[in-house]
């Protein structure tokens, strides 16, 4: 914060500069959506009214080429660490790991101990540190985020869980794994997971109340992870908003984006070929996908109705002039099933697990709603691709950071930037030194992200220079970025299994493939991705790996896997008293 308000001094905005600011110590309050797509918000051209979102945008620095890795897990270790994903022990969602990775120690998908987290250093440094929402680095007791830093925490384990009431999404799970303080909690009756989330962080930052010390408040959101639930009030806002189809969607976030600046006015788009013939749906279809992507909004909307409670109680408090805001997205929108409306099977199989997909009460209580290939892509548009794959759709996501202090200076960012970035950027912001080769007694690995502070004081456009590099690798897909290009690569059947080249700050939308036209530059850096996949030890997936089968194999094995022992234990009793049977048969007979 001394440093933001150096350099706006410098700007000549010492109107907004008090002696008290001058010397406290910042809260921070870091918000990370699920799933949310580039241009899902206003700010980034989205139709969806996020009022909230816009008023943080417009008091700070909005960045247009923020990356992620496409899946949440591994996000959320980097995110908190400023490590890679495979060094920090989550190279992918646990659920997903092939057991040929599994067998190495730093492929079993929970947060390593050789990694220390933002809130480790800043409880160290005298923060209180709050969590409230999804985790998914670990369930074992000590791996809870209540034994990583956070003072004090109410956390689910899973990649998803319903947002109505305490039951797991998917059947690979027999429970919806909710804990608080690293002891198992029941959630509430009047359960809504944006609506309670936000509660309890206000709770416990009113728990600690005028005792001077600055809190780092961590906001994981459910909001917009399957299954897609919203309150109806909300819903209902955008039943007629999406009765066009996807392609209209896409096109009028495209215009809209170009006139924020948020892609260049020249930049153009990719049709995925994953989507489908709006116009060759039946109208029943149509109207049932059109609700599905309502109540998307609908539940984005709610999340930033939430996000706005929590701020209008930091301002009646008096500590929002000291709160720094950083609002991002784990990952791109992410596509389940297909664009028709599901059949009697899938309806029966849902049945099953106690939700309905009727169209009547799509998104309330019980009910399961997604959204399918098509509307994810314009979810992510003007970007290629989506969740999981390597293409910006999946990685490139919102980021914004907001305060009173930069309120003045607030404008938007082209220069790269990556999701180890927060954890430096966090730390330089709150004075809290960075972790040297060791911490708690243990060697630690060395934070590899950079701090955003230059971007932030306008010390500099970019952080990263033309010759650094950034490498990803998550499941098979690959990207390695350096300084306005990008090298990757998407495994089929989306992907083509092909090295591409773009200049992702002209394109975007990766439109136009460079590499026949800049072989040196591709061969320079494939070999920099080989040196990443040294450096962070990265594995090769198994052949045919297919990351859904991978994910239903594993949780078919972990929930059979006390009957199988069961089983075997009945077997070997039986085998056993066959075995003394026949031997005190043989004895008699002797």
């Amino acid at each position: 914060m001394k440093k933001i308000l150096q350099a706006l001094t410098l700007l000549g905005s010492t109107s907004i500069i008090c002696s008290a600011m001058a010397t406290e110590r910042p809260n921070i309050v870091l918000i990370v959506a699920d799933d949310l797509g580039f241009t899902d918000t206003a700010p980034y051209g989205g139709e969806i009214n996020t009022p909230t979102i816009s008023q943080l945008a417009q008091q700070g620095i909005q960045f247009t080429n923020y990356h992620t890795a496409a899946s949440c897990a591994p996000t959320r270790a980097m995110l908190l660490t400023g490590v890679d994903s495979h060094l920090a022990g989550v190279p992918n969602i646990p659920e997903a790991i092939p057991p040929e990775q599994a067998k190495h120690d730093h492929y079993q998908g929970s947060l390593s101990h050789n990694v220390v987290t933002v809130a480790s250093l800043l409880q160290a440094s005298g923060y209180h540190t709050y969590m409230s929402g999804k985790w998914h680095l670990g369930k074992e007791k000590h791996q809870l985020p209540f034994y990583r830093g956070f003072e004090r925490t109410v956390s689910m384990s899973d990649t998803g869980a319903d947002n109505w009431e305490q039951k797991p999404y998917l059947p690979i799970y027999k429970k919806a794994n909710w804990t608080a303080d690293g002891e198992e909690f029941q959630l509430p009756n009047d359960f809504y997971s944006s609506r309670f989330l936000v509660d309890k962080t206000i709770e416990f930052i009113d728990s600690n109340a005028g005792d001077e010390q600055p809190f780092f408040a961590y906001i994981p959101f459910q909001a917009v992870h399957i299954p897609i639930q919203a309150p109806k009030e909300f819903s209902d806002r955008y039943l007629e908003t999406y009765k066009e189809g996807w392609e209209v969607l896409r096109k009028s976030r495209q215009a809209n984006a170009k006139a924020l600046g948020i892609v260049p006015a020249d930049s153009d788009m990719v049709t995925m070929h994953t989507n489908s013939d709006w116009d060759a749906l039946s109208e029943d279809d149509k109207r049932y996908n059109a609700k599905r992507m309502a109540v998307y909004a609908g539940m984005i909307e709610a999340m930033d109705f939430h996000i706005g409670r929590l701020v209008d109680h930091l301002k009646s408090t008096g500590q929002f002039e000291n709160t720094i805001f950083i609002f991002t997205s784990d990952n791109g929108s992410e596509y389940n099933g297909q664009d028709r409306a599901q059949g009697m099977l899938q309806r029966f199989a849902m049945s099953l697990q106690g939700y309905s997909l009727d169209y009547d009460t799509l998104g309330e209580k019980g009910s399961f709603n997604t959204i399918g290939p098509s509307f994810a892509s314009a979810s992510a548009g003007p970007l290629a691709y989506y969740k999981f794959y390597a293409g910006e759709g999946g990685m490139r996501v919102p980021l914004i950071i907001a305060a009173e202090a930069i309120s003045k200076s607030a404008r938007i960012s082209n220069a790269f930037t990556y999701v180890t970035d927060i954890t430096p950027t966090i730390l330089d912001l709150t004075d809290t030194k960075a972790p040297a080769q060791r911490f708690g007694g243990r060697p630690v690995e060395t934070i590899s992200g950079r701090s955003l502070t230059p971007l932030l004081n306008q010390e500099s456009d970019r952080i990263y220079q033309s010759t650094d590099y950034v490498g990803y690798e998550l499941g098979g897909h690959a990207a390695l970025f350096q300084g306005d290009y990008k090298i990757v690569f998407n495994r089929g059947p989306v992907g083509d299994n092909q090295w591409r080249l773009y200049n992702i700050v002209r394109d975007p939308g990766e439109t136009r493939d460079l590499s026949s036209e800049l072989p040196q530059q591709l061969q320079a850096m494939l070999g920099n991705f080989e040196q990443y996949k040294r450096d962070n030890k990265v594995l090769p997936v198994p052949v045919g790996y297919d990351a859904v089968k991978q994910t239903g194999l594993n949780g078919a094995r972990k929930l059979l896997k006390p009957s199988l022992t069961i089983l075997l234990l009945a077997g070997f009793i039986l085998v056993m008293f066959r075995f003394a049977y026949h031997q005190r048969q043989k004895n008699k007979q002797t």
